[in-house]
């Protein structure tokens, strides 16, 4: 049977006339999106998927927005839950969907919630606050959560702030929700990272730093009584020519995860990396441009033959052929026009 998948974009809808969720057929041969509809969700800043692919969370003002996800790939809402706290800026749930994780920007709160057995968000399980200085005065003064992300063999929460130049480490509580402070990794001052994910067999960590841009690699064990990483590589996003104000974004792995993308806003480019998977170490290939400006996200095709990025300040979808044999991304259609899109999904549709 063949598979079906839908994109889902999320937008702000502050200052343009987006209604925040905007849903795309796909073409997964040809690497293109055809736009079916619209859904209101105020300032959509980032998407997830419950692990099944059944359910849809979205960042809203009131909090995280949740659907199921049907078939034919249109959305049923089912509820808003508050987080008691600002804006969020990112999600992630736990393998059995049992937890969601919001990570606020604004007010530095990591907030975990309750999800019900039929997909919708529920209460407040939990929620810290960080504290401490940040290394940046104009900028990162205060704490900014930008991610949270469970260790693959999820006894850990690892929180990117990029405030506090940190990757705040908690025991995570599977019972009852609960965070407990176990250990603090220490990025260089005016870093900030931002993004973080780890590869599949649960052995590397990839965190993207917004401000230096620069992605380092860590290797991670969680075998012992505490959580082991180690940073075994440094790269940058940028190539040899980059814009000087350029913020690294995105991190996305291919199919196989042999190779790893990243988005450069304000450089306007996409950099494209070999991944080595034995010793997780990267080799840049390329760093191009996106065709687009500010590119917030990026995601691939299911076969990795094509991929598409977001981009922000030129409101902008733009699509790329992916040439592994040598390293470049060609442009492979004309943009789609989207108001202001913060973030992309494409998921593969469940079957009933």
């Amino acid at each position: 049977m063949n598979k079906s998948y839908a994109v889902y974009i999320g937008s702000h809808t502050d200052t343009n006339n987006s209604k925040g969720l905007t849903i795309f057929d796909v073409d997964a041969e040809k690497g293109d999106l055809k736009k079916r509809g619209e859904i209101e969700v105020s300032n959509a800043s980032y998407l997830a998927t419950s692990p099944d692919r059944h359910f849809l969370y979205s960042i809203t003002d009131k909090g995280v927005a949740s659907f199921r996800i049907l078939p034919n790939g249109n959305l049923n809402r089912l509820n808003t839950a508050a987080i008691r706290g600002m804006r969020g800026c990112h999600i992630s749930t736990t393998k059995d969907n049992r937890f969601l994780f919001v990570s606020g920007y604004h007010d530095g709160k990591i907030t975990v919630l309750h999800v019900n057995e039929d997909g919708s968000v529920g209460a407040i399980a939990d929620g810290v606050f960080h504290r401490g200085p940040g290394s940046v005065a104009e900028r990162n003064f205060k704490p900014h959560v930008r991610c949270a992300q469970l260790t693959p063999d999820e006894k850990y929460l690892c929180v990117a702030d990029s405030g506090i130049d940190q990757i705040r480490i908690y025991h995570f509580d599977h019972t009852k929700g609960i965070l407990t402070s176990c250990d603090t990794l220490r990025c260089p001052l005016q870093s900030a990272p931002r993004r973080l994910i780890f590869s599949s067999d649960g052995k590397y960590m990839y965190l993207i730093k917004e401000l230096s841009n620069i992605i380092a690699v860590y290797t991670y064990d969680g075998s012992g009584r505490m959580p082991v990483f180690e940073e075994i590589q440094t790269i940058s996003t940028l190539g040899k020519q980059y814009n000087d104000f350029s913020a690294a974004v995105a991190l996305q792995f291919s199919p196989n995860e042999d190779y790893l993308f990243c988005t450069n806003a304000g450089d306007h480019s996409l950099g494209f990396f070999r991944r080595d998977l034995e010793t997780g170490m990267l080799t840049q290939l390329s760093v191009l441009p996106i065709s687009g400006k500010y590119p917030t996200d990026v995601d691939l095709f299911p076969d990795g033959r094509n991929l598409f990025c977001t981009n922000y300040d030129s409101s902008t979808l733009t699509f790329f052929h992916v040439h592994y044999d040598t390293g470049l991304i060609v442009m492979s259609r004309a943009p789609l026009d989207i108001d202001q899109p913060k973030c992309s999904l494409l998921v593969e549709l469940p079957e009933n």
